[in-house]
């Protein structure tokens, strides 16, 4: 979606919370399942996981989120936060969507623009859909097979909207003969050949080769209409124009957002956005302490980032509050990546990876509770091919391997240990407490780590520019990522593959770009028994592993905070282990 994200989402790419993206996925999007702890309201801690608490058709009010990360984009085709994709469904949508539904029900795609899920051929490489009737922009103008196809369009330009997920891009084009819309030649603008509009509302997609995955594609924001006369290119996300139940009021970057009705949203072309508060505003702090402390007030009814009540508030929601959090499992892994073009030798790398220590790591991320179990690989457990016991580097004995890591350095030619900078955004106390924690084992081996806190609005132009992470001698990036959708190919090929490699708003920070490894997803991509695809992604995970460009910390889990207010609270897998925020409501 996202952290995504950084969070995707991760995302959800995020692609990612906290990571980038963020983004969209299904991988242990539950907790532990809810019951006992009743607040002073009667509500229950884990009330809002995997099924739906304070459930209401009330309309009305105004929905109050708060936050300490911008956005990477509020553009469709630019977002990767996984905390935008889920946002975003208030202003855009897409042929299909996930549906509103709690826990792994969400992960099922339903009709959203289009009349159904589409029609597939028997080969796998048609899909075609049939538009609804009754589906407008904010003004009124009905939405176009070909707004659709436009706005699929603007991936290709990453020169001037980078750093979105670019599934669709490799998918439909994998040789790169379409330039994208701004260097369309053709008068419509809409040159890209493998999608066919005959008409207004039909659509057809012809893939060269087949994707088990295409659909979930689909469902992305990036797949979301854009009408050319509304494109402002590179300033789309400062006001995007409005396809779902809500427009853009305003929005002052890194301050606020307000968006109100849109009045020309019907609600019988949209069986899954209740569309139920009459305002929703977005403030944003760089606070995150003063943001817990304001949710817990009742001045706002909960973090749009969803990373989770920081240590400074913990214990007293813990004890005082039990009632207004959930504890979801959210599909993230949190780890360490490193750009070889900064830690060039193997062995140097993995005389880091020895020398973490894994349980202070998840002690700095919250614990077992708010941080997550420990993670020694970079497959979330519920995605085909995952092994959560695979611990190349021992890493679920949770200590550090002292003896190990000075052997690596021996075997990299610096056996006195080397210097490097480990990368992390100024705006999250947990990741920064990580980076303390792996500075102080990376000490105890002769590795002298600075931190760099670089300003987290900006994540996609600094450590996603891999001249920039070249140039400030980043070797350490600290970031976590959730899967875009549930498979190896959701979760993996953004950070690995080499041909995911961007100039800018770049995910894959270590630049890994090892000819097997993509040949694998050539194979996997193809598969379509989710059990043999599966295979291929655990020797991809392997070759991962290998290459020691990542030092996975913890497969995450948050806890969440939501006011009293509230109504149709409920975690959804799709989103993460997020809220759907599309089906929430407020008690006015």
């Amino acid at each position: 979606m996202t952290l995504m994200s950084t969070q995707r989402r991760r995302i959800a790419a995020g692609a990612l919370l906290a990571a980038a993206t963020m983004v969209v996925t299904t991988a242990c999007g539950g907790g532990n399942g809810g019951g006992g702890d009743k607040g002073k309201d009667g509500l229950a801690f884990n009330g809002g996981v995997n099924k739906v608490l304070n459930a209401s058709d009330k309309k009305g009010g105004e929905l109050k989120f708060i936050g300490s990360q911008e956005a990477d984009s509020w553009d469709p085709q630019r977002g990767y936060y996984g905390f935008v994709w889920d946002f975003a469904r208030y202003y855009t949508r897409q042929l299909v969507t996930f549906k509103a539904a709690p826990g792994t029900a969400s992960t099922e795609l339903v009709s959203d623009l289009a009349t159904d899920t589409g029609k597939v051929s028997a080969d796998g490489l048609t899909y075609t859909f049939t538009l609804k009737d009754g589906i407008a922009w904010e003004d009124g103008k009905p939405i176009t097979s070909k707004d659709i196809k436009y706005g699929i369009e603007r991936i290709w330009a990453q020169d001037v909207i980078s750093g979105g997920p670019i599934y669709l891009q490799q998918v439909l084009d994998p040789k790169g003969e379409y330039k994208g819309p701004y260097k369309d030649t053709s008068p419509d603008k809409l040159g890209l050949k493998a999608i066919e509009t005959p008409d207004d509302k039909t659509i057809v997609f012809k893939l060269p080769v087949a994707n088990g995955d295409f659909l979930q594609m689909l469902a992305m924001p990036a797949a979301s209409p854009v009408r050319q006369d509304k494109d402002t290119k590179s300033k789309y996300g400062l006001k995007p124009f409005s396809s779902g139940p809500y427009k853009w009021e305003s929005y002052t970057p890194n301050k606020s957002i307000k968006l109100v009705r849109n009045d020309k949203w019907d609600a019988k072309t949209d069986t899954v956005r209740k569309a139920l508060p009459d305002k929703i505003s977005v403030t944003f702090t760089t606070n995150a302490d003063d943001m817990d402390n304001r949710l817990i007030e009742g001045e706002y009814d909960l973090d749009i980032n969803a990373t989770g009540v920081g240590a400074a508030a913990r214990q007293k929601v813990l004890q005082q509050h039990k009632g207004n959090i959930d504890n979801p499992q959210t599909g993230f892994i949190r780890y360490a990546v490193f750009p070889q073009t900064v830690i060039d030798n193997v062995e140097c790398r993995k005389a880091i990876i020895y020398a973490a220590d894994s349980k202070s790591l998840q002690t700095a991320r919250g614990g077992p509770q708010a941080g997550g179990d420990i993670a020694s690989n970079m497959l979330p457990p519920a995605i085909k091919g995952a092994d959560p016991k695979a611990d190349p580097y021992g890493k679920l004995a949770g200590k550090a391997d002292v003896a190990k890591a000075k052997e690596a350095l021996a075997k990299c030619g610096k056996p006195n240990g080397f210097k490097t900078t480990i990368a992390v955004r100024n705006n999250k106390p947990i990741e920064i407490a990580t980076a303390e924690s792996l500075q102080q084992s990376l000490k105890a081996v002769g590795i002298e780590a600075q931190i760099d806190q670089f300003d987290g609005a900006q994540t996609s132009g600094i450590i996603g520019s891999p001249k920039v992470v070249k140039e400030k001698g980043y070797g350490i990036i600290i970031m976590g990522w959730g899967a875009d959708f549930p498979s190896g190919q959701g979760f993996l090929q953004p950070l690995v593959d080499g041909r995911f490699i961007l100039q800018s708003g770049n995910n894959n920070f270590s630049e890994l770009n090892d000819p097997a490894i993509n040949g694998l997803f050539d194979q996997a991509l193809k598969e379509t028994d989710p059990v043999k695809a599966g295979e291929l992604y655990k020797q991809i995970n392997t070759k991962v592993s290998e290459a020691a460009v990542y030092l996975p910390f913890t497969h995450e889990k948050n806890i969440i905070w939501r006011s009293s207010r509230l109504t149709n609270v409920y975690t959804a897998d799709a989103y993460n282990g997020r809220y759907d925020y599309a089906s929430l409501g407020v008690v006015k």
